[in-house]
């Protein structure tokens, strides 16, 4: 008989892949069962066409999290556009009878906080070159040899500009409350880390807030911390 552990999906940020959390996979003791997850167009899905459509990646990240689910709790982990995801995919999977334990979000504020942004910015993913790539250093998860690198960065700005446009052209239109426990995480230098407690409006249950010290990209700097709070956040033991 195959002992059946609980699970972690993990969604990834813009340009990012199945790969991106190696980071913390390797720290998650072994009791769990880790998922990296991610959208077509990149990493082992290269070979797959882009996805531009916000309901689309939800689908795709739904569908993914179905196919490798067993009978033990699980929780979900977006990072940045991961984050935002996250909450449609947790509560279209309530809709399905099969709720997360809990939604754990790093680098970003909610829901609404970020339009403004945009509406102050104008929309990233069309962005022209030059603004693009000065927006990606801002951000911080883009290494400057892939900027500096014009095949490099032709070969990963589509990826990038794509995932914008998932989160920036239009998200699903509804006023979304979830039943699962939010935990939330920002890097204090991020610009809307004041803002943080807006995960509050997005479930019936408690919602954690907090602010560690970093940029956008803090989790990072933080492997150890990130991955006690996946851990705990099943039995909701974070203080």
């Amino acid at each position: 008989m195959i002992y059946q552990k609980p699970q972690i999906f993990m969604l990834h940020f813009a340009g990012g892949n199945s790969y991106s959390f190696v980071f913390l996979k390797e720290k998650i003791s072994n009791a769990f069962e880790v998922h990296a997850l991610e959208l077509p167009g990149r990493g082992k899905r290269f070979k797959e066409e882009l996805i531009k459509n916000s309901e689309v990646a939800i689908d795709d990240y739904v569908q993914q999290i179905r196919s490798k689910r067993n009978n033990k709790p699980f929780i979900i982990y977006g990072h940045s556009m991961g984050a935002t995801l996250g909450l449609f995919v947790a509560k279209k999977l309530e809709r399905l009878l099969d709720i997360p334990s809990a939604l754990v979000v790093t680098g970003n504020p909610g829901l609404g906080v970020k339009d403004e942004e945009t509406a102050h910015k104008g929309k990233r993913y069309l962005m022209g070159e030059t603004d693009f790539k000065e927006e990606l250093r801002e951000l911080g998860g883009v290494s400057d040899e892939i900027l500096e690198n014009e095949e490099l960065y032709s070969f990963f700005s589509p990826q990038i500009r794509a995932d914008f446009e998932v989160i920036e052209k239009g998200l699903p239109s509804e006023n979304i409350v979830i039943q699962s426990p939010v935990y939330a995480f920002m890097g204090a230098e991020e610009k809307c880390s004041d803002r943080i407690e807006n995960w509050k409006r997005f479930t019936a249950n408690h919602c954690n807030c907090d602010v560690w010290e970093g940029n956008h990209f803090f989790i990072n700097d933080h492997p150890e911390a990130l991955v006690r709070i996946l851990e705990k956040s099943f039995d909701h033991s974070i203080n």
